[in-house]
């Protein structure tokens, strides 16, 4: 399936996955891959969301992701992630932690209380060696 951005695809990764976002260009370590965005909501109020796809920009305000627009939504969880997300002037940006080859899945690490209440219950599937389903806490 195409994307919005011509760098970048999105693919079935798994059944129990989903779809996940992958390079169809070489990514330079640090350079800038897109902006995650959505519909603004009190944070507040994010924890009563049904939603899954909630970015929390400061104690105001959080990120509802789940728009046909959000091209970032579909970076899947690792463990061991290249990619990472810097809250600048309000924005979600997403840079490359490191090189990322072209044909590879764009992964972030989405923290620990989304890991805790959504990931953990069922299971890491990064398939990373540092993975945290292998850790016990």
């Amino acid at each position: 399936m195409q994307s919005s951005d011509p760098r970048f695809e999105i693919r079935d990764v798994d059944p129990a996955i989903g779809k996940g976002l992958f390079a169809l260009v070489p990514v330079k370590k640090g350079e800038f891959i897109l902006e995650y965005t959505g519909v603004k909501i009190p944070t507040e109020k994010a924890d009563d969301h049904p939603g899954r796809y909630l970015f929390e920009i400061d104690e105001m305000w959080t990120l509802d992701g789940d728009t046909d627009d959000n091209l970032a939504k579909y970076i899947n969880h690792s463990c061991e992630p290249n990619v990472e997300a810097i809250i600048e002037d309000g924005h979600i940006n997403i840079y490359a932690e490191r090189a990322i080859k072209e044909g590879k899945e764009l992964l972030i690490d989405y923290g620990d209380e989304y890991f805790d209440e959504f990931i953990r219950p069922v299971g890491c599937k990064c398939g990373s060696t540092r993975c945290r389903s292998k850790v016990r806490r």
